[in-house]
């Protein structure tokens, strides 16, 4: 009985390690219903909000955040870390020469670094990153990532806009905490000078990073990705909306106030 005692408690050890050890996606973990309709003002949009530390998920309109969208200018995070591996850039203070072609936003206008590209979201910056990197290494790439459906086929400087790649709200929180634990497919260097660049807010009590995206074409897709870290956890959001880059972060940020998370 003693060997059959010992081989139980064994085999529960093993289960119970299994269980903490193996991550949950967001679609895995507990749901809760995020109730911040009123946020959206009657737009079509979902958020997903992941607690890391006790990996609680709340969502609202689950039906739109299991559906796959352009990721848009939210791919720079992604292009950075692929960028900066293949050395199409030194670093994030390398400048890029702008080649006088004048775009519809004045801050585009001007010489850029990868840093700087980000924050303003200059597209041009970014397409000649990706030129450079080309179709090959981007491929090989994303074979090794869970990014969206993975389809390239859009052309190598137009993939994410509009066009072929997409991904859910809820791939956008999964991918944003492996960037948080710094478990995805690239140097731990190179994630860590990502996630400096993401930075947007930076308080006492917290530290918010995030991208936004917008559908130029006709302003009718907007999101805002990232994560937020307080003294005790972090907190990973997603959220779109049919409407611009601009709304989708007011209403992460307000929804993140509501839960108490930021001030």
């Amino acid at each position: 009985m003693t060997i059959y005692k010992n081989m139980l408690i064994t085999l529960l050890s093993m289960v119970l390690l299994i269980g903490w050890f193996s991550p949950m996606s967001a679609a895995e973990a507990p749901v809760k219903d995020l109730e911040i309709a009123h946020l959206f003002d009657g737009k079509e949009g979902t958020m997903v909000l992941k607690n890391m530390r006790n990996e609680q998920t709340y969502v609202f309109n689950k039906a739109r955040s299991l559906e796959r969208m352009t990721p848009e200018s939210t791919f720079k995070v992604l292009n950075a870390l692929i960028g900066l591996e293949a050395e199409a850039v030194r670093d994030e203070y390398e400048v890029k020469r702008w080649d006088g072609t004048v775009r519809q936003f004045e801050t585009w206008n001007r010489d850029h670094t990868l840093g700087s590209a980000m924050r303003e979201s200059a597209i041009w910056f970014y397409q000649d990153m990706v030129r450079e990197i080309g179709f090959s290494r981007m491929q090989e790439k994303f074979s090794k990532l869970n990014y969206g459906n993975k389809d390239l086929s859009g052309g190598i400087d137009q993939f994410w806009l509009d066009s072929s790649l997409k991904i859910s709200a809820i791939e956008q929180v999964d991918f944003m905490e492996q960037l948080v634990k710094e478990d995805l497919p690239f140097k731990e260097n190179l994630q860590k000078t990502v996630k400096r660049m993401m930075i947007l807010d930076e308080q006492d009590d917290y530290v918010l990073h995030g991208k936004t995206g917008t559908r130029l074409s006709d302003m009718g897709l907007g999101w805002f990705v990232g994560f937020v870290k307080t003294e005790k956890n972090v907190w990973l959001f997603a959220v779109n909306l049919k409407g611009s880059g601009s709304e989708a972060k007011n209403i992460a940020i307000e929804a993140l106030k509501e839960k108490e998370i930021i001030k």
